[in-house]
């Protein structure tokens, strides 16, 4: 017996992503092709962060919370390892909320939103380590913005 030998499938580059498009579809031609360029890598990492801005209420809240810290650290002029640190924390929270929405999508794909045991598991835990990382976070800002922001109350309070 001979074995045929096929070609492989003739592929084109993939399209530039149009945020809305490609979220809203849910899904994305030859999406498992890696991006021609630099510039469309970031244009689907863009196109990420938009669609949990979008769609995700902590992830708002976390930007939110997070722009306000970093804003107040520098109203305070805290040193600049002290902004760092906070903008560092405040980040993490971000890429978590990130990775707790992939998983949470992927979770939902697979389990075609049907409920399991394993996928509520799942869910759970990624949720865990956004609470976790934003608890560390909140730790943070409060060691560090604490302090002067008590110092400068009392300053306006007493002139």
């Amino acid at each position: 017996m001979s074995q045929q030998v096929s070609s492989p499938p003739k592929v084109s580059s993939p399209p530039a992503p149009n945020c809305i498009e490609t979220a809203v579809t849910k899904q994305r031609e030859l999406s498992w092709q890696v991006a021609s360029n630099l510039f469309v890598s970031f244009r689907y990492a863009w196109c990420g962060i938009s669609y949990a801005f979008q769609t995700q209420r902590n992830f708002r809240i976390h930007v939110g919370v997070g722009t306000l810290a970093i804003g107040l650290s520098v109203f305070l002029h805290l040193k600049p390892v002290e902004i760092s640190v906070i903008g560092l924390t405040s980040g993490l929270v971000l890429a978590l909320e990130l990775l707790n929405t992939a998983l949470e999508s992927i979770v939902d794909l697979t389990v075609k939103q049907t409920y399991h045991e394993l996928a509520k598991i799942a869910k759970d835990c990624a949720a865990g380590a956004v609470l976790i990382s934003a608890l560390v976070a909140v730790l943070v800002a409060g060691t560090l913005l604490l302090p002067p922001l008590l110092a400068f109350i009392f300053s306006v309070v007493q002139s």
